[in-house]
C-alpha cells in the first residue's frame, strides 16, 4: 500500500480513528495492548510510537510519566492527537508529534528509544524490502534490552473481513486472490476507497522475522484473544454485571498469549526485546 493511498484511506477515518479503541472490539484491543505494556516497559524512559495515528496510546503513555514521540505518516490524524493531547494536558511528556513512516526513521539518532510501539505500520507494508527496511530502523532505534511491541495482521484476519464485507465477498471465488494471501500474505483489494493492499502473517513467521533482526521474543499474543466475536455481549455484560464483566475480562487478557488463538486475532501483537 502506498504512503499515498495509506494517508488517504486514513484521513476518511478521521475521528473514528481516535474512536475506535473505545468501541467494543477496541476496549478489548486496548485492554490486552496496555497489560502488555504495563506487563514489559520500564519503569520510565523515552518511548516511540512509531504509526501512532491519533494518539490513544502515546497518551496513555504520557500519562504515566513517560517521554514519547508520536509519528504517523498521516497529517490528518496527527492534528487529531495534536488536539487530544491538549486536551488531556500532556505536552510536557510529548517531546514531538512528526510526520514520519516506519521504513525511514533517519530523524532518530541509533539507539535513542528505550523502548517503541509500531502497532499499525506493518500490516500495510506489502513489499518484502519495505518490512526489512522498518525492522531495521525499529531495531536500530532501539537501545540494547529495549523493549518493542509490534502489530501485524494474521492471514486469517483479511479472510474474515473480507467475507464480512458484502462489497468484496467476491474475491474469495478468486483463486489467485486466495492463493497470494495464503501463501505470501499479500491482501489485494481491488473495491475503491477500501483497505487497498495489505500484509498478513502466521504467527511464528512473524517472530521469526523479528528474531533475525536482533529481537528476541517475549511474547505472542492475540489481540482480542478469544473474545472478537462476543464484543457487543461483554458491552452488555458490563452494564448487567460488572463484577463479571471484570473477570471475563481478566480471562480475556491472560489467555491471549494462547498459541490456539494467536492467528485467529484481528491483530497479532509481538513483544520483543532488544539483544546485546
Amino acid at each position: 500500500m502506498s504512503q499515498e493511498l495509506v494517508r488517504n484511506y486514513y484521513a476518511a477515518f478521521g475521528e473514528n480513528e481516535w474512536q475506535r479503541l473505545t468501541w467494543p472490539e477496541g476496549v478489548i484491543e486496548f485492554a490486552i495492548t496496555t497489560h502488555a505494556l504495563q506487563k514489559h516497559l520500564p519503569r520510565s524512559g523515552r518511548i516511540l510510537d512509531i504509526g501512532g495515528g491519533p494518539g490513544r496510546y502515546s497518551i496513555w503513555l504520557a500519562q504515566r510519566g513517560y517521554q514519547v514521540v508520536l509519528a504517523d505518516l498521516s497529517p490528518n490524524l496527527l492534528e487529531i492527537a495534536r488536539a487530544r493531547i491538549a486536551e488531556a494536558g500532556v505536552q510536557s511528556q510529548i517531546e514531538e508529534v512528526v510526520t514520519c513512516e516506519a521504513c525511514d526513521l533517519a530523524r532518530f539518532a541509533d539507539q535513542s528509544f528505550d523502548a517503541l510501539l509500531c502497532l499499525g505500520p506493518f500490516y500495510h507494508l506489502v513489499e518484502p524490502a519495505d518490512r526489512q527496511k522498518a525492522a531495521h530502523e525499529l531495531v536500530r532505534v532501539l537501545r540494547p534490552s529495549g523493549i518493542a511491541l509490534i502489530a501485524f495482521m494474521p492471514i486469517y484476519s483479511f479472510l474474515r473481513r473480507t467475507l464480512a464485507l458484502k462489497g468484496e465477498r467476491q474475491h474469495l471465488s478468486q483463486p489467485e486472490f486466495v492463493s497470494r494471501l495464503m501463501t505470501e500474505g499479500v491482501f489485494l483489494n481491488d473495491v475503491p476507497d477500501r483497505f487497498n493492499a495489505g500484509y498478513g502473517v502466521r504467527p511464528q513467521e512473524a517472530a521469526r522475522f523479528l528474531e533475525q533482526h536482533g529481537l528476541a521474543t517475549l511474547e505472542l499474543l492475540a489481540d482480542t484473544g478469544f473474545a472478537a466475536s462476543n464484543a457487543q455481549d461483554l458491552v452488555e455484560l458490563a452494564e448487567s454485571d460488572p463484577k463479571a464483566y471484570e473477570a471475563v475480562m481478566q480471562i480475556i487478557i491472560e489467555t491471549a498469549r494462547d498459541p490456539s488463538l494467536l492467528g485467529a486475532g484481528i491483530h497479532l501483537l509481538y513483544v520483543g526485546q532488544k539483544r546485546g
